[in-house]
């Protein structure tokens, strides 16, 4: 039994990762089609084994943010290369990648976890001294980033001038990086788990077998990131299908890359581990603006590319909904399951507006 789970925590994210190399950018059957959404399938369960297994040696929150961090890495440097690459809306792709991000992972994300996590032990707790320092940090980067480029005057439309995308830019790594040094160094035990689980009395792995769960766990988001991107042709011709809007391929495949992230954040929230959901979910929205700002703004400065980042007012309004009831859930520290149909409530609400606006 072992000797099997071994052979698929290694050999699922290698398949995933050769099936990556061997359909990239070529045209696909249905039935190719249907092999990759499986494997995406399983590289998301291989990737929250090994993040696991990280998180057991390294301990909190050191664990989660090692997922979030890679996750957004990888998925990050798609983004840049799609930029690069020009087309049709490419000055587009990082305002509705980053707005989309926010709005899964602070209303999907959050909202079924507090559900699930409530549903199965009624109170959910968790600790405001790291839920509210995040919150704040992801109010001020998502009002730089996607809400003042469309009330500045400098540059038309919703854009930046070259000073203002640095400034932004600066800015955004520099917010970012003294988050991580307060959740890491100067005040670790705010974001740690409220009480004790049950599998913190597991052995602690071995740092060989952390280190190669950190590999596989590199290599799996390589794979569901390249999956996803080689389902999105697909998803692009259905969504032409249905007569509905493209942005709502961006937001597929925004829900597919943060599948491994939402399983993990769920996985926790089951075993009463609030707290480390929202580490990982706040964690993730504030790498997502964090990194990729700065990385998108250095491209666009280099290549002489527009970039357009402002939201217009729908979407605003949507944000500032979103940001307000996250305080609104998070400032107490308790949570019931009211707190997840809210959050959920309004995650419809945004896939809906995107797909009849």
């Amino acid at each position: 039994m072992r000797f099997a789970r071994r052979l698929w925590t290694i050999g699922a994210p290698l398949a995933a990762f050769a099936l990556v190399m061997a359909t990239w950018g070529r045209p696909l059957s249905w039935l190719v089609l249907a092999v990759i959404a499986a494997a995406l399938i399983a590289a998301v369960f291989v990737a929250v084994h090994h993040a696991e297994v990280v998180a057991h040696r390294v301990g909190e929150p050191f664990g989660t943010l090692v997922l979030a961090l890679a996750i957004t890495v990888i998925e990050t440097s798609l983004l840049v290369s799609m930029m690069v690459a020009g087309g049709p809306g490419a000055e587009e792709i990082a305002r509705d990648t980053l707005f989309a991000t926010v709005m899964i992972i602070c209303n999907g994300v959050i909202g079924l976890c507090l559900l699930v996590g409530s549903l199965r032990h009624h109170v959910v707790e968790f600790r405001v001294d790291g839920t509210s320092p995040a919150l704040s940090v992801l109010a001020a980067l998502t009002a730089m980033t996607l809400v003042l480029p469309s009330l500045t005057t400098t540059a038309p439309g919703p854009e930046y001038s070259r000073g203002q995308l640095i400034f932004a830019g600066v800015m955004s790594l520099v917010l970012y990086s003294v988050f991580v040094f307060v959740q890491t160094v100067r005040h670790r035990d705010y974001f740690l788990p409220v009480g004790l689980a049950d599998e913190e009395h597991a052995s602690v792995p071995t740092s060989a077998a952390a280190l190669t769960s950190l590999a596989l766990l590199f290599l799996s988001l390589v794979a569901v990131v390249g999956l996803s991107k080689t389902l999105s042709p697909a998803i692009g011709a259905a969504v032409q299908a249905a007569s509905a809007p493209a942005a709502v391929v961006g937001i597929v495949i925004a829900l597919l890359v943060l599948l491994p992230e939402t399983f993990a954040a769920l996985r926790a929230a089951a075993r009463n581990r609030m707290q480390t959901s929202l580490n990982l979910a706040l964690g993730s929205a504030l790498a997502s603006i964090g990194l990729t700002i700065p990385a998108v703004a250095a491209a666009a400065t280099v290549l002489g590319q527009p970039l357009a980042l402002g939201l217009s007012p729908k979407e605003t309004a949507l944000l500032a909904i979103t940001l307000l009831i996250s305080a609104v859930t998070l400032v107490g520290g308790r949570a019931t399951v009211l707190q997840g149909a809210v959050h959920l409530v309004i995650f419809l609400a945004f896939l809906f507006l995107s797909v009849v606006p």
